[in-house]
């Protein structure tokens, strides 16, 4: 399990991201539209998962943002916000604010994501969300870059992994 902080205050992830050089874990996630999709469903793409607790705080906000204007910039890349938020509130958020270069997914329904990814948070008033996190993935599904952010008001490093492309 990995510790973070939220407002200084420590709590702990139900386990550890996978690790730089494996095999990323399938996964089964919802879409705006309320179909399902996969992992295997983005093969031959590289992948930034964009992982977050709620589109509805600042810095979820501003990572979505921030990610949304480098997507169209990089090549055979698609960019995946994922969270716990219903399709609905991804829907409206990036609707709003205009944005399009990035996919947002939800794990409302059962979780499993941040569970296998080693990323729900397991304590404190937001136990069962997702903590923040970018992982990287190239066209096999390979991780290339994993950042488990210490402090969960914090943004990821972008820079370090736009680097890791």
């Amino acid at each position: 399990m990995a510790s973070i902080t939220l407002g200084g205050n420590p709590i702990n992830t139900n386990g550890e991201l996978p690790k730089v050089g494996s095999q990323s874990p399938e996964f089964q996630l919802i879409k705006n539209d309320l179909s399902l999709t996969s992992l295997s469903d983005f093969a031959g793409s590289k992948l930034i998962l964009n992982i977050f607790p709620s589109i509805d705080t600042g810095t979820c906000a501003t990572s979505v943002r921030k990610f949304n204007a480098d997507a169209n910039k990089l090549e055979n890349t698609k960019v995946l916000c994922i969270s716990r938020d219903l399709p609905f509130a991804q829907k409206r958020f990036c609707g709003s604010e205009g944005l399009e270069n990035v996919i947002n997914l939800s794990d409302f329904n059962t979780g499993k994501f941040g569970k296998d990814y080693g990323l729900e948070m397991s304590e404190s008033v937001l136990a069962g969300l997702h903590s923040r996190v970018v992982i990287v993935l190239d066209e096999n599904g390979v991780v290339k870059y994993a950042e488990q952010v210490s402090e969960i008001a914090d943004e990821p490093n972008y820079e370090a992994a736009l680097a890791s492309l």
